[in-house]
C-alpha cells in the first residue's frame, strides 16, 4: 500500500477543503471550476479550454478506467484533445487506485505525474460545487502537507490564455484535397480537427493572431479556446476582413464569442460557466433541442448584436446565447462543442 500525503484546497474566500494528494507532488494555483461530466476525464484534462484552471469533477469515482496510450491517426491524437494535460490541478472525490479497461496503458496517478500536474482526492465535491455555484468561480490553490513551495498565482482571466495554447506555426492536414478551410487555432480540440479532416477538405491550421487573409482559402473555422475573448483583438480584426470578402465563417465556442465581437457585439463572464456534457440548447425558431458538451466561462450578449444578425441557439437552463448567424451572409457560430451535432459541420461545408 503506497503512502498517502495529506493535502488541502484553499479558496480565495478562505474556505479550506481537506483531502489527500495524488499525481504530482507540487502545489498549484488557478481558477477553480467544476464539470458535471460523468465520463471522459482523459479528454477533459487535455482540453485546451481548461488552461489556467483547477478542475473539480463532480462525478464521484475517477481513475477507474485508467488512461489510454497516445495513438495518432493522420497526425491527430485519437484519444486526447491536445498534446498535454491542460488543467493546473485536478480535484475529485474518490480516486480509484485500481483501474481496468481494455485500452488502458497507465493509471491516472502516473499520467498526472508525467505531466507534473497535482491532484487531490477525498474532497466533498458536492459541497465545493455548491460553493462555486453560489459564489461563482474563484481562485484557489492546492497545497500538500509540509510543502514549502511558493505559489505565483495568476488569474487566467487577466492574461491571454489563447496565446498559451494556440499553435505557433501553420500546420496542414489533407493537403491538396478538396476545398481549403482555414482553421483559426484559439486552442482547438483534436476532436474538432478529426471531424473537419474527415470532411474531405484541406485544413490549414494557423495561430490565433495570424493574418490568414493573405492565404488562398474557401472558408474559415474559428475554434474553441480558453479564457477572456477580449485579449483576441488581432483575431477579431482578421475575422472582420474575412467577412468583408463574404467568406463562409463557422465559429465554435470561443469562435462564437469572437465572431460576435467581429459583428460588434459584447461578451461577459458567466458566474460559474458551462462545463459539462449535458447542457440543453434549443435551435431558435424551432422545438429542436440538443444535449451538448460545453466548456466556457464567457458568453456572448445576443442583445448587443446588430440588426443583420440573429440568435441561432439558446441555452434552456439559463437563457444565455448558444449561437448566432447572419441573416443573409454565410456566417454562423455555436457556443457549444459540436460533439453529436456533426450536421453543423456539413452545413458549413455546403457553404464553401
Amino acid at each position: 500500500m503506497q503512502s498517502i500525503k495529506k493535502a488541502k484546497l484553499v479558496l480565495e474566500n478562505g474556505l479550506e477543503f481537506q483531502g489527500f494528494s495524488f499525481g504530482y507532488d507540487q502545489p498549484a494555483c488557478g481558477e477553480v471550476v467544476f464539470s458535471t461530466a460523468m465520463v471522459g476525464y482523459p479528454e477533459s484534462l487535455t482540453d485546451p479550454s481548461y488552461s489556467g484552471q483547477i478542475l473539480c469533477v463532480t462525478y464521484p469515482i475517477i481513475g477507474n478506467y485508467g488512461v489510454p496510450a497516445d495513438e495518432f491517426e493522420n497526425g491527430i491524437s485519437k484519444y486526447f484533445e491536445s498534446d498535454k494535460i491542460q488543467v493546473k490541478a485536478l480535484v475529485i472525490s474518490d480516486y480509484s487506485f485500481n483501474y481496468s479497461h481494455w485500452n488502458a496503458a497507465k493509471s491516472l496517478d502516473t499520467w498526472l505525474k508525467e505531466h507534473k500536474v497535482p491532484g487531490i482526492f477525498g474532497i466533498d465535491t458536492r459541497e465545493l460545487t455548491k460553493v462555486l455555484r453560489n459564489n461563482g468561480s474563484m481562485m484557489g490553490k492546492i497545497v500538500q502537507e509540509n510543502s514549502n513551495a511558493e505559489l505565483a498565482c495568476v488569474n487566467p482571466n487577466v492574461v491571454n490564455q489563447v496565446d498559451e495554447v494556440s499553435c505557433k506555426e501553420i500546420i496542414k492536414y489533407n493537403e491538396g484535397r478538396g476545398k481549403k478551410v482555414v482553421l483559426l487555432d484559439c486552442g482547438v480540440k483534436n476532436s474538432i480537427l478529426r471531424t473537419l479532416a474527415n470532411k474531405d477538405v484541406e485544413v490549414i491550421r494557423v495561430p490565433w493572431n495570424y493574418n490568414f487573409n493573405n492565404l488562398e482559402y474557401d472558408g474559415l473555422l474559428i475554434s474553441n479556446g480558453p479564457g477572456n475573448p477580449d485579449f483576441c483583438t488581432e483575431a477579431v480584426e482578421n475575422i472582420k476582413a474575412a467577412m468583408a470578402q463574404n467568406k463562409p465563417v463557422f465559429g465554435i465556442c470561443m469562435g462564437n464569442q469572437l465572431l460576435g465581437k467581429a459583428a460588434g457585439a459584447q461578451t461577459s463572464k458567466l458566474k460559474f460557466g458551462h462545463r459539462t456534457q449535458n447542457q440543453p440548447v434549443r435551435r431558435v425558431g424551432t422545438t429542436n433541442c440538443y444535449i451538448t458538451t460545453q466548456n466556457h466561462g464567457y458568453a456572448l450578449d445576443a442583445s448587443t448584436l446588430g440588426a443583420d444578425w440573429e440568435p441561432m441557439f439558446e441555452n434552456l437552463n439559463d437563457g444565455s446565447n448558444e449561437g448566432i448567424r447572419h441573416k443573409s451572409k454565410p456566417f454562423f457560430s455555436i457556443q457549444f462543442q459540436p460533439d453529436g451535432v456533426e450536421f453543423l459541420f456539413d452545413e458549413f461545408i455546403k457553404m464553401l
